[in-house]
């Protein structure tokens, strides 16, 4: 499922080509994806133009100039292509936004969804996301705070929205391995020192995560060489059986909380 990185990577990417760009028609092959009816959908949007991308933790928004929204969660198996007829992959495509610069192609939408709506329905929507890892008031105590009532792992609550908004499994991993803290460590045990090491390696794993691209490795256009970047340089995600690059101690893949979870036994302890 794409997370910070990935959507943030998209946003970029989006922002480019789509900033300003006129909707010149839509192709809707399964309208649970959108909420209404493929006709609803294209009238809505046919002459509309895209202001600009804005992300939410794992969510994106684009702004209309009528003062609509579309929200898009991409959830597991979604993703976007863009380009042309002849360039995209040869693949089920649920929603489809026609510029005339290329298309903009949502694949892969079984359970994620393209909605349109107000700025008070998109508010309500996401009024229980926590915060955002990059919000400049998210300090340490506060992003300490956020845990403040949890007593379960440290992992469950990393990936848990209401809690902090846009990390999922590959980054709560990466970031605890990151930290020296096993994933199912129990939140009361946590030291101070380890929060600090906690919020450092929050910033500085999804800082690499974006700058490389993301892990997902299903490019975003026609000769996409960003997107998919980091998936070389995880250091524990979906590496089981394989040496930890600190120590060589074999990775061991666990289940916490019906998660699949990744650590190095050494490297990473319970406080």
């Amino acid at each position: 499922m794409p997370e910070l990185p990935e959507m943030e990577t998209y946003r970029l990417m989006l922002s480019e080509r789509l900033a300003g760009a006129q909707i010149i028609g839509t192709e809707v092959t399964r309208e649970q994806s959108v909420h209404m009816t493929a006709e609803q959908f294209d009238n809505a949007l046919i002459g509309r133009t895209i202001w600009f991308v804005e992300r939410r933790g794992k969510h994106l928004i684009f702004h209309l100039d009528n003062g609509k929204r579309l929200l898009l969660h991409l959830m597991l198996g979604g993703w976007m292509f863009y380009g042309t007829d002849e360039e995209r992959p040869e693949r089920t495509v649920q929603v489809t936004i026609k510029f005339t610069t290329g298309n903009l192609y949502f694949i892969g939408l079984r359970l994620g969804y393209l909605k349109l709506m107000s700025v008070k329905e998109i508010d309500t929507e996401l009024a229980k996301l926590g915060p955002d890892p990059f919000d400049k008031r998210l300090i340490l105590e506060r992003f300490k705070g956020l845990f403040a009532k949890k007593r379960g792992n440290i992992k469950a609550a990393l990936v848990d929205q209401h809690v902090i908004a846009g990390i999922g499994n590959c980054y709560a991993d990466e970031i605890v391995f990151a930290a020296g803290l096993r994933p199912d460590a129990k939140i009361p045990a946590i030291e101070q020192a380890t929060w600090e090491r906690l919020y450092e390696a929050m910033h500085r794993v999804l800082m690499e995560g974006q700058a490389r691209g993301g892990y997902m490795d299903d490019p975003f256009t026609s000769g996409d060489e960003i997107t998919g970047g980091y998936n070389g340089h995880m250091k524990v995600y979906d590496r089981a059986g394989e040496p930890c690059l600190q120590c060589g101690t074999p990775i061991e893949q666990i289940e916490i909380s019906s998660r699949k979870a990744f650590l190095c036994p050494n490297c990473q302890k319970e406080q």
